[in-house]
């Protein structure tokens, strides 16, 4: 059985503070109480002192000491909580991912999005199931498919593109979305993956061929063959030497 996620929620804006709480009764896995609310930084520490949680959902602009100035103090603490930003500004993720926060949400936050957050916290603070036996799962990523999540392991994924707002994930077989950025997939997904252009990240395992050709012009450029799906991806001139590091 899940844990349950004890979780206090920090935004100096009511309404989306509500939201918030409104998003969290509406999962049911895993299973979250809501502690508390603050509307700043001050408030919630003297929150967390009286009655500590397991995750904090934190705004980073707020009066006074901001959310990252609040997340440096919470590392501080004997028994630290797991951080989720929730903001309004995606400029910070490298800042926020170097305190150590499980993940770096946008408003507004899909309900899907929301839980996948929640399913990282429970993997980082319960690595090991409640019965006692290590949870053996493969690695996966959450995708969401017409409004359902959708497990797929990482051994499946060929290759990874952002496009607008979202990133797409191929496998050998299907197509899906998935809201995280491309910056923190890379983090996330270690050596096993190939950054080879500031939009895509490929499997190392799925490349079958770095090949050297001309654009119009005469301009030389790269390009990784992708298999088992056969499609060709442009390298940048920044990321070819890394390509065929990577490769070699």
């Amino acid at each position: 059985m899940t844990p349950l996620l004890r979780t206090l929620i920090v935004d100096d804006e009511p309404l989306a503070r509500m939201r918030l709480h409104t998003l969290l009764q509406e999962l049911h896995e895993p299973p979250v109480e809501v502690t508390g609310e603050a509307a700043d930084a001050s408030s919630a520490l003297a929150l967390l002192q009286a009655q500590p949680c397991d995750l904090v959902l934190l705004d980073i602009r707020m009066p006074g000491r901001d959310g990252m100035q609040l997340a440096a103090a919470l590392r501080a603490l004997p028994q630290p909580p797991a951080v989720v930003f929730v903001t309004a500004h995606g400029s910070h993720a490298l800042r926020a991912f170097e305190l150590d926060a499980v993940d770096y949400l946008t408003k507004p936050v899909r309900r899907e999005r929301l839980q996948a957050a929640l399913q990282r916290v429970v993997q980082r603070r319960w690595p090991v199931a409640s019965q006692g036996a290590a949870l053996t799962e493969e690695p996966v990523l959450v995708a969401h498919d017409r409004g359902q999540l959708r497990r797929i392991p990482v051994a499946e994924v060929l290759l990874l593109k952002a496009e607008q707002k979202y990133v797409t994930l191929r496998t050998a077989e299907h197509s899906h979305l998935l809201d995280d950025s491309l910056t923190d997939l890379e983090r996330r997904l270690g050596a096993g993956f190939i950054r080879i252009h500031r939009n895509a990240l490929v499997a190392a395992r799925a490349v079958r061929e770095l090949r050297r050709h001309a654009e119009p012009g005469g301009e030389e450029a790269w390009a990784v063959r992708v298999a088992p799906i056969d499609e060709w991806l442009p390298v940048s001139r920044r990321q070819l030497p890394a390509v065929r590091a990577a490769l070699g």
